[in-house]
Formats: structure tokens, C-alpha cells, sequence
């Protein structure tokens, strides 16, 4: 655990989404009109309109572990949740509905959605193997101190994608393998990984 300082985090949560209002700016993304778009953002309205679907149906299913209820309900001290991600991302997609309810579940949790692109350094300083993988959740107490980190896909994911890799799967066919991992059921591996990010961390206190 360690303390930023270079980034006054305290001051950019103020600036992020609620989930309600971080959901509205995704449903005035999809209202966007294909005409006029380049290639690039073409592509990322139709990944936004695929995740809103795939979000919605873990919206639904979703019915929280009690180990995890408990452990929320044990967090006596405000806490700032600080999630980076964008609405064309699929692991946001599957996470944040369950990231969201557990946060919802206590006052004391302050939670806020940063767009990754808006933040480039914020994200620069929780970096995975050195890219700019989204969604990451991290979480600080008083003055900043941080106390845990999520994201941003569960290790069972991350296994199998370097094992598919090896396989000489790449690209768009490594993403749809994710996909169907979540699909059958892989999204609840993040309620288990938020279980144990809190439990090991200092977030009880």
C-alpha cells in the first residue's frame, strides 16, 4: 500500500460519474448516429452497443455472495472506489454491474467512474504488464492511502488468454474467446477476485 502523491485524487473523484450518470453517457454513446463517424469510432459504438447488452444480462442475473455482503457491510470508514474504464470495453462490461452493487450496498463507499481517455495519467500510474488495460478499480482510504486494486480481468481470464496466445490466437478471434468464457458463466470470477481484494487488504478499517 502506498500514498500518491503526484495526483490529487481526492480532487479527480469529484470530477467522476456516478454508475447512474456513467450509464446515461453509454446510452447517449449508442444513440450516436453511424453517418459521419470514421473507422475508429464506427467500430467502438459497435463494441459500446454489444457490452450494453452483455452488461445488462449480468445486471439480471447477478445475486450477490453473501461473504461478499458481509465484508461490505464490515467497511466502517469512508472509502473512495475510483474505476477507470469506457463503454467499448468488454471486461467493463461484465464488471462493473457487480463492482456497482457491492458499492452501492454502503454509504461509506464513495464510488466514481473515470473515462481511461480523459485520464491518461491516472492510468499511466496503474498500469498492467505495462499497457493500459481498463477496467481497474482502486480503492484509498484517508489521504489517499490505497488500498486495493481490481481489474482488469480476472486471473483465470488472463491464464487462459496467454494460453491461447501460445496456441497462435490473436486479435479479434482471442477477444471472442473471452467473450464466451464470460458468457458462460466466467463473469462471476469477479465477485469471487473482489472478495479477496477486500479481505486482504486494509479496506475493514
Amino acid at each position: 500500500m502506498h500514498t500518491t502523491q503526484a495526483i490529487d485524487y481526492k480532487a479527480r473523484m469529484a470530477t467522476g460519474l456516478t454508475y447512474d450518470e456513467y450509464l446515461a453517457t453509454w446510452q447517449a454513446h449508442m444513440a450516436m448516429p453511424l453517418k459521419g463517424l470514421d473507422k475508429n469510432a464506427r467500430k467502438y459504438l459497435f463494441y459500446a452497443r454489444y457490452n450494453a447488452e452483455r452488461s445488462g444480462r449480468v445486471e439480471s442475473e447477478y445475486k450477490m455472495d453473501q461473504k461478499l455482503a458481509d465484508l461490505i457491510d464490515s467497511i466502517a470508514a469512508p472509502q473512495d472506489w475510483l474505476i477507470l474504464t469506457e463503454d467499448w470495453c468488454v471486461d467493463s462490461a461484465y464488471a462493473l454491474p457487480i463492482i456497482s452493487k457491492a458499492a452501492a450496498r454502503n454509504p461509506h463507499i464513495n464510488l466514481r467512474i473515470l473515462l481511461r481517455d480523459d485520464n491518461l495519467d491516472i492510468m499511466d500510474q496503474h498500469l498492467t504488464d505495462g499497457g493500459r488495460s481498463i477496467p481497474k478499480l482502486i480503492a484509498f482510504g484517508a489521504e489517499g492511502t490505497e488500498l486495493f486494486q481490481w481489474g482488469p480481468r480476472p486471473d483465470t481470464l488472463k491464464q487462459l488468454r496467454e494460453t491461447w496466445k501460445a496456441a497462435g490466437i490473436e486479435g479479434p478471434k482471442l477477444s471472442e474467446q473471452g467473450v464466451v468464457w464470460y458468457e458462460e458463466g466466467g463473469w462471476q470470477m469477479v465477485e469471487t477476485e473482489l472478495i479477496d481484494a477486500i479481505a486482504n487488504s486494509e479496506v475493514l478499517v
